[in-house]
């Protein structure tokens, strides 16, 4: 309290009057100055969350050998990182049809109404597979189909080869897992994928023995619907590589 203020409150309470206690005064804030280095905390230089290409990636091969079932390896698939590919997706599409069925149709990769199901081939090129499939006797319980890539590249582009690569340790597993006779590869990206062939136009309907999943299982390259659907008038030479696939089945 200033002197002067408090020798004149002691006079006012020598003669009798009454005074309220004075609160003490508050020193006034000191400006900072503008030459104070700022804190650490402030200097400190935010942390860059890293882009997706400094991320180290997972490694798929340890992860799908841990996979002993189908389903555990349906559930790895869900939770693997696959970058900007799994990034753009809705999720990843595993499979359709019957897990025990002689043959087994591999895809290119999901469009957008499989990355909405969840499930391959089930847009209108899945609706012409499964009539092509079914006039040659093969229902829903005849067939399992997956795909080569298992989430949607964006705006439905082709997976490009190391997305592809990426996602071989999953296919290769899946084979290994489900233990078909027969594969139908359907579409040139797989044929070329799986085969090494170039040219679907001119190899399709020619039978293959392809390395997958350990074993040496014949494949048979057929044009995909969604090409069958812009080319009608190649359907007769689906239909011929049909019939052969059918012949081949008769075998088993």
């Amino acid at each position: 309290m200033d002197k002067a203020l408090r020798s004149l409150v002691d006079w006012y309470e020598k003669i009798g009057v009454d005074v309220p206690d004075l609160v003490p005064s508050i020193p006034p804030r000191k400006k900072r100055s503008t030459s104070t280095p700022p804190t650490a905390e402030a200097t400190t230089t935010p942390t860059r969350p890293k882009a997706r290409s400094e991320r180290p990636r997972p490694n798929a091969d340890i992860i799908v050998k841990a996979a002993k079932t189908l389903e555990e390896l349906h559930i790895a698939m869900q939770g693997f990182d696959a970058g900007a590919l799994s990034d753009g997706a809705r999720q990843a599409v595993f499979a359709r049809g019957n897990p025990e069925a002689d043959l087994m149709v591999i895809g290119e990769a999901p469009g957008r109404d499989e990355d909405i199901q969840g499930k391959p081939f089930v847009g209108q090129s899945g609706q012409l597979l499964d009539h092509m499939l079914a006039a040659i006797g093969l229902g829903k319980e005849s067939v399992y189909i997956t795909n080569l890539v298992n989430w949607r590249p964006p705006k439905n582009r082709n997976p490009k080869p190391e997305e592809i690569e990426m996602c071989r340790p999953f296919l290769d597993r899946h084979v290994e897992l489900a233990k078909p006779k027969v594969i139908l590869l359907v579409g040139g990206v797989s044929m070329t994928a799986l085969t090494g062939m170039t040219g679907i136009m001119k190899n399709h309907g020619q039978w293959q023995d392809i390395q997958i999943g350990g074993e040496t299982l014949p494949a048979l390259p057929l044009y995909h619907p969604a090409f069958l659907l812009r080319q009608p008038a190649l359907k007769k030479e689906a239909w011929r590589d049909l019939l052969s696939l059918r012949a081949k089945l008769e075998t088993l």
